[in-house]
């Protein structure tokens, strides 16, 4: 991969964290399409496998992964 594009992915990636308390997270459905899945399920699936890297290397999940509801008012 050209420096160029890493560099760009990169400043996006940045860009779509948010800050709370001074910690730095990400939505998982805005992750998905920054990170090309088309489809939530095959992201899901991802995600399921980033929380069993965690337990395997001995992290606990709920350090890196909070599950969240987001509200989208109706029009």
């Amino acid at each position: 991969m050209e420096k160029e594009t890493i560099f760009k992915l990169n400043k996006s990636f940045e860009e779509s964290a948010y800050e709370q308390e001074g910690v730095e997270y990400w939505l998982a459905r805005e992750l998905q399409a920054l990170l090309g899945y088309a489809d939530w399920r095959n992201f899901l699936n991802a995600v399921e496998k980033a929380k069993e890297s965690c337990k395997i290397i001995g992290e606990l999940v709920s350090d890196h992964f909070v599950e969240v509801s987001k509200i989208i008012p109706v029009t």
